[in-house]
């Protein structure tokens, strides 16, 4: 399903209504555990029951999110599963607290935080183990074949089969187009001698990607898959898939056209102005909460070394414009004395030892709500990268220009989703969700980026 042309998988959007209503049930189960049935409803004593009820399930919500819960890949099991899902109940308990404390009237008593906190957790991971178990069902799985057998059909084949969470694919083979190379398992390519629908139908493929690089060549079978649509059967282009599954837009098979006749790139002033808005009301709030985790930051920079606290930086901005980008200084004065510009690399010798703390919580990129301030950065965007890097990278990687048609964020899609680049091939990766992000640029996905941030920050995913 499109929620603001962003594509939530059906089977997430079930698990956060459900978990929504899981805990605002656990409120009341509680509630009639700790003051017993007969003196039951507990709102009678309480006018503002339902108010806190709603408060903790969107609590418990806003947490699951913020922890990954919802993105977790069915291959990675049970224990990644519980563990974030402690992590999130804890953050949850402490997010009440802090709604207890803003607004007293709310408050239920410890007793009863406690008993909702475990019968949430328990009904929450009973649904997850329901959920992953059947996953194995064959009867829940999609039927997918795919067109094609080279390059971009393997890299099709890489992701439905390993990298999509809360979804499992049963693959039924590759069919074979002349004149390209097979680059897929030879033992799940598909010869078939009557017409595709009737191949496909046989087979009960629900869904036919069409992985095919060169779709102008005479042997491509348009008519077929005409044809194919016309009998019910899901026809989806590769890039759609890629979009559709992995938040990417694939730049192998790429070309103008497809981003020129395709939808989203929304560039209105309304748009403009929503996000602007959005910038400035989300820098202005984190910008006095984190306040005084600024102040401890300057202390201990000062402190270590006596040198500048904040480091000014050179990087390209919407349009191709340079700006100075703000950040608390984590390297040594003399990080860059040779004048080459260089990547940041996995245990750098140049960062500092406070420098490292303020990297791994990503402290050190708070001052960039100054540019957000100004109007230079947005608070979501593609991450800008210097004058140096950006000439090497544009002429190296098509379409890397595009990411420059909008504001750079001090987080992004791509932040949230890979982490650190540091090679040509990271910024390949990251190329891919920036312009998923370009295209379908949203206030919703701004929200939801804002939120897997958390969680970049808490398990600090990609600092270097």
């Amino acid at each position: 399903m499109r929620i603001a042309n962003h594509y939530v998988p059906r089977i997430t959007a079930f698990l956060l209504v459900l978990d929504f209503f899981i805990a605002l049930i656990a409120v009341y189960l509680a509630a009639m555990i700790r003051f017993g049935v007969a003196s039951y409803p507990y709102q009678t004593e309480h006018n503002n029951f339902l108010v806190t009820s709603l408060f903790f399930a969107l609590a418990i919500t806003f947490s699951l999110s913020a922890f990954g819960i919802y993105g977790i890949n069915y291959h990675k099991g049970f224990t990644n599963t519980y563990l974030r899902l402690m992590f999130s109940m804890s953050f949850a308990a402490v997010l009440m607290v802090f709604i207890f404390y803003v607004l007293p009237d709310l408050f239920l008593g410890r007793g009863i935080l406690v008993l909702i906190i475990l019968i949430t957790t328990g009904l929450i991971f009973a649904v997850r183990l329901i959920v992953f178990k059947s996953m194995d069902f064959e009867v829940l799985k999609s039927r997918i074949a795919f067109l094609g057998c080279g390059d971009l059909a393997n890299d099709c084949r890489t992701l439905a089969l390993n990298q999509i969470p809360h979804q499992k694919y049963s693959l039924i083979g590759f069919i074979p187009v002349d004149g390209e190379e097979h680059k897929v398992p030879r033992n799940e390519i598909l010869f078939r001698k009557v017409e595709l629908s009737k191949f496909l139908l046989s087979n009960n493929v629900a869904e036919l990607v069409v992985s095919v690089l060169n779709k102008r060549g005479c042997q491509f079978p348009l008519e077929e898959l005409l044809d194919c649509k016309l009998q019910g059967i899901k026809v989806t282009d590769a890039n759609a898939f890629f979009e559709r599954e992995a938040c990417q837009i694939q730049l192998r098979g790429m070309h103008p056209g497809t981003l020129i006749f395709g939808e989203g790139f929304n560039q209105s002033f309304l748009r403009g102005f929503i996000k602007r808005a959005f910038d400035l009301l989300a820098s202005l709030v984190i910008f006095t909460l984190s306040l005084p985790t600024m102040l401890i930051a300057v202390l201990a920079i000062s402190l270590e070394d006596q040198g500048p606290i904040f480091y000014r930086q050179e990087r390209v901005g919407l349009n191709g414009q340079t700006y100075n980008v703000l950040k608390f200084r984590s390297m040594r004065v003399d990080a860059e004395a040779s004048g080459n510009p260089q990547w940041a690399t996995t245990n750098d010798p140049r960062i500092t030892k406070v420098g490292r703390l303020l990297r791994k919580l990503r402290i050190d990129e708070l001052p960039q709500l100054i540019n957000v301030l100004k109007g230079e950065m947005s608070f979501v965007g593609p991450r800008p990268e210097r004058p140096y890097f950006v000439q090497q990278l544009c002429s190296e990687i098509p379409f890397y220009n595009i990411r420059h048609s909008i504001k750079p964020g001090i987080t992004g899609m791509a932040q949230v989703r890979y982490g650190y680049a540091a090679t040509k091939e990271d910024a390949v990766q990251k190329l891919q969700y920036d312009l998923y992000y370009v295209k379908n640029n949203s206030l919703f996905l701004d929200i939801l980026i804002m939120i897997e941030t958390v969680q970049v920050v808490l398990f600090g995913k990609g600092a270097r």
